[in-house]
């Protein structure tokens, strides 16, 4: 894959300009390694420990995902076969890998979120133009990850034998983290941050040469060197340059005073880097000589914004470490005032000073310490109390406030939250919450007075107050085995990120619209209390009756509105389970397919991971092999036969005359076409919809995620809508059969 491909698109994660700078300015920095020789020497320098390296599996995927064909919804058995050799080759060496998945956006990091959803937009928008233009796949250069491509890598790599783990923040503190406490060999990754933590050597996976194992060590100390700072200044450096929690913007002007008076600029070098040469050096000759005598807001002008940056530096401290710029007052009082900065989002957490948490423990240590008290000691957090978290804003009910679109154009960026089930749901019986919700309830500024040594202590709340259910949710999250279900019930938010749409193709509905009664099913069933017939959790996770896993299917097929085809389901072998249900879905929802075979493999693969959701929400009544999606797709053999069908071309010639395939297909055929029957919904050809329908759906735009109900405000040109799982007569009782 092109190197610089990767870092194009990864060099905005991190800390702003400093990829390019150590590329440019300081290559001294990065050595090559050889990683099966750092293994051996690990062993000999600790006898009887494996070496480790520990993963940032997101940063990985571009380079991971290596099969020709990424456009029509992904090669998943040439991908799943790339995984299984990467894990191998280091398998056969001796080392092991842990990797690590983002497992939820912190609210600090909200807007950089948006701000890449953005960016992906407009890439997806470019994308489509070229295909128009040229009717073939653009180069690697515009590379998108296919849809479902994290959460499915997830599962490969669990299918593999491999540790992974479901972060419960932003991964890279808890890749960092996990790296010091476990003495791993490096962190394998590509995000400049892993520079600034304090932590085990940083390991560029663009750089990687499997085939050797080499690749480029980046030395945070030789950096310092470079820089004239220490390895404590490095995280007030990344803050003053900008990062994913402190906006580059903020401090812009002082760093163009800080260059303005830097005596020695370099020619040779850009204008980012001389300013990252000037910034360290103001931080080496002027913060310096203050350093213990003056807080930070007296030395930058940080003004409202002095919470904001204390935690973004923070962030940075792992279990244990204390950062110097934390200035100490002689009674006893920090300059941090009453600023309670939370970094994480676990809701087990009992104190709002940020905090870390290994995933193999309970132990929780704060990030900022008191130096008189006992800054080691860590501080238990027992998993059985009913403390909660900050839940976000309504977002969906009138203002929905998550769908942010960019202005310049339409694609969008949905953020799903519980609001959804607060709209008209087709239970009929959706429960009311009353959330105590606000976007900044975890980030409350009090500048007046100075905050007392020790931890100010709130008591937030989660969105469900049974400690045994919340704690099992935990536990499926951090090992990997859930989705999004402890997002749900300890924050009431979701997020899904970009996928191949056309925004401008007007017959296809949005993807995110098309699941959605699915997702507002799954949002009563987990958050409902039993409420208008829907199972307990209780029932559908701990119970092991014989009859307990028949509900599990059940709730399952409620959720998708099929549970008039249980019958023909059940008849379906493995793995196919899973793709009928999706079809069956798609046909009685969607009045009609628009042959958009790119959106169509993505919409394909959206659902599987909506059905990882429900699976998850419902005990997991499927085993996860029914839903990956190297068993039932390939996007490349969809497209080719596609096109095929296109043409005309008989079943026969799609199936190249295979006689076994051709019962598979017209068993498969009839149990989808003998389900959409019971639920009135003919499946028709692209001739006869031609004949019949001349206008074209409108697509929601901007305001599709914002309407008061879970459907259309008016119904006209979307016919799809009304026709759907979710607006049928007999809907409100699916919950009750149970």
């Amino acid at each position: 894959m092109d190197r610089q491909m990767i870092l194009s698109q990864d060099s905005v994660m991190g800390v702003r300009g400093l990829q390019g700078f150590v590329g440019s300015t300081c290559p001294h920095i990065c050595t090559v390694v050889n990683l099966k020789e750092l293994a051996e020497q690990h062993r000999t320098r600790h006898p009887g420990c494996t070496p480790t390296i520990v993963v940032d599996a997101m940063c990985c995927l571009r380079y991971w995902y290596t099969p020709e064909s990424w456009i029509c919804g992904g090669q998943w058995r040439e991908y799943f076969s790339a995984l299984q050799d990467f894990v191998k080759t280091f398998t056969d060496v001796g080392i092991k890998l842990v990797f690590f998945f983002d497992g939820m956006v912190e609210q600090g990091k909200r807007d950089e979120w948006v701000r890449r959803r953005r960016r992906n937009s407009k890439e997806i928008a470019r994308i489509f133009h070229y295909l128009k233009a040229h009717r073939e796949q653009p180069g690697r250069n515009m590379f998108f990850i296919p849809s479902g491509l994290a959460i499915f890598t997830r599962f490969a790599l669990k299918t593999l034998g491999q540790e992974t783990l479901c972060s419960l923040q932003e991964a890279d503190y808890e890749v960092a983290a996990y790296g010091l406490r476990h003495n791993c060999l490096g962190i394998l990754g590509e995000d400049t941050d892993y520079l600034i933590y304090d932590t085990c050597p940083y390991l560029s996976i663009s750089e990687l040469c499997l085939e050797s194992l080499s690749t480029v060590q980046l030395c945070r100390e030789t950096l310092c060197e470079s820089l004239g700072l220490r390895v404590a200044d490095l995280p007030l450096l990344a803050c003053l340059l900008g990062n994913d929690v402190v906006p580059e913007g903020m401090l812009e002007s002082f760093r163009y005073r800080c260059l303005s008076s830097y005596t020695s600029v370099e020619e040779n070098v850009n204008k980012k880097a001389n300013m990252i040469l000037a910034v360290s050096d103001h931080i080496a000759k002027v913060l310096h000589m203050h350093q213990g005598e003056k807080a930070l807001e007296e030395m930058l002008p940080l003004g409202p914004n002095k919470a904001l940056f204390y935690k973004g530096v923070a962030s940075y401290l792992l279990p244990g470490q204390q950062s110097p710029w934390f200035f100490q007052k002689p009674k006893g009082e920090m300059t941090l005032n009453k600023q309670i900065m939370s970094v994480r989002s676990d809701p087990e957490l009992k104190q709002e000073v940020p905090m870390c948490t290994d995933p193999e423990s309970t132990s929780e240590v704060p990030m900022y310490t008191d130096p008189e008290s006992t800054p080691e000691v860590p501080m238990c957090t027992d998993p059985e109390s009913k403390l909660q978290v900050p839940v976000c804003a309504d977002f969906e009910s009138k203002q929905e406030v998550p769908m942010c679109t960019d202005p310049e154009s339409k694609p969008e960026v949905p953020m799903y939250t519980y609001s959804e089930i607060k709209q008209k749901l087709p239970l009929g019986t959706g429960p009311e919450f009353k959330l105590e919700a606000s976007m900044n309830t975890n980030l409350e500024i009090r500048q007046e007075d100075p905050v007392p040594m020790g931890p100010e202590i709130k008591q937030p709340v989660t969105m469900i107050s049974d400690p045994e259910i919340l704690k099992i949710a935990r536990t499926h999250h951090v090992q990997g085995e859930s989705y999004l279900v402890y997002n749900i019930l300890s924050s009431g938010e979701i997020e899904c990120s970009n996928t191949l749409e056309d925004e401008l193709d007007q017959a296809l509905p949005s993807q995110a619209f098309i699941y959605r009664p699915v997702r507002q099913r799954v949002y009563s069933l987990l958050l409902g209390g039993s409420e208008g017939g829907t199972p307990s959790l209780k029932i559908l996770w701990l119970n092991q009756e014989p009859e307990a896993q028949a509900r599990r299917l059940d709730t399952l097929l409620a959720c998708f509105n099929l549970s008039s085809s249980k019958e023909e389901l059940q008849a379906v072998e493995s793995p196919f389970k899973a793709l009928c249900c999706l079809l069956i879905y798609l046909f009685v929802q969607l009045d009609y397919v628009n042959p958009r075979a790119v959106q169509l493999g993505s919409l394909l693969v959206r659902g599987l991971t909506t059905l990882a959701l429900v699976n998850s929400a419902c005990g997991f009544p499927w085993k996860t092999s029914e839903f990956m999606p190297w068993n039932v797709f390939d996007g490349k053999l969809f497209h080719q036969k596609y096109l095929h069908s296109e043409k005309g071309h008989a079943v026969e010639v799609l199936l190249e005359q295979n006689r076994s395939r051709l019962t598979k297909f017209h068993n498969l055929k009839a149990v989808v076409c003998r389900a959409c029957l019971k639920e009135n919904r003919r499946i028709v050809g692209r001739a006869h919809w031609d004949s019949h329908h001349t206008g074209r759906w409108g697509r929601q735009g901007s305001s599709s995620h914002r309407t008061s109900s879970g459907y259309s405000r008016s119904g006209q040109g979307q016919p799809w809508r009304d026709q759907g799982p979710g607006s049928r007569q007999h809907e409100h009782d699916q919950w009750r059969r149970y």
